[in-house]
């Protein structure tokens, strides 16, 4: 343990000086494979990794598997590793914060803390697949690993109007098949025979599958 140093002053009086401060990086936190799930940001080879899907595999005989899909979050390239599901794996220390989408540009993706009114810019990359969900002054929950953010969780569910759609059959039931529609950020997805277009809808960000009908 570092103590302080002790000068004297003129008059003969000690004075007590602190000793530095010393940084230190937060290491990775290790864990079993098997509980690593979609989301978690784990660090291999000196490079950080989020996580896109994660499977535990249990056959008949042999032993049981993690199949984790990630994405690599320096140049966005995905992987595949499978793990035994007692293997050890460096799940990086990432802390999250709730923050306010602002706009996008050429540049990504920018959000204002909602505490501090700090605002980030986040690549395009890290966004991905979330991007056609965001709307202006929507809260999400970025993780940020030593400052900067690495991955982004959205509302479980949004609201979105119907654009273009088959138009309503006389006799269809909410319980017929789904049909084709177009949403206003651009997704496609399969809506109840019963919905028209310029109606709103909420659906699932994962996948932009149709939950109901919008209440507002």
């Amino acid at each position: 343990m570092l103590q302080p140093e002790i000068a004297a002053t003129a008059e003969g009086l000690p004075v007590r000086f602190a000793p530095p401060l010393l940084k230190f990086r937060k290491t990775p936190l290790k864990v079993i494979a098997s509980s690593i799930r979609k989301g978690n940001i784990i660090e291999q080879d000196g490079k950080l990794y989020v996580v896109l899907s994660a499977e535990n595999i249990h056959p008949g005989k042999g032993t049981p598997v993690s199949q984790i899909e990630m994405r690599r979050i320096g140049d966005g390239v995905k992987v595949s590793e499978r793990y035994k599901t007692t293997d050890q794996v460096e799940k990086a220390t990432v802390e999250d914060h709730n923050y306010n989408y602002l706009y996008e540009d050429a540049d990504g993706f920018h959000f204002m803390n909602n505490d501090n009114y700090d605002q980030v810019q986040v690549s395009k990359e890290i966004v991905g697949s979330s991007a056609p969900y965001l709307q202006e002054n929507m809260t999400v929950k970025l993780s940020m690993h030593e400052g900067n953010p690495v991955a982004i969780q959205l509302p479980q569910r949004v609201t979105l109007e119907v654009v273009e759609t088959e138009p309503v059959t006389k006799g269809q039931t909410a319980s017929s098949s789904y049909k084709p529609a177009m949403l206003s950020n651009g997704i496609r997805t399969g809506v109840p025979p019963h919905v028209s277009t310029g109606t709103r809808i909420v659906v699932m960000t994962e996948d932009g599958s149709y939950v109901e009908r919008a209440k507002d």
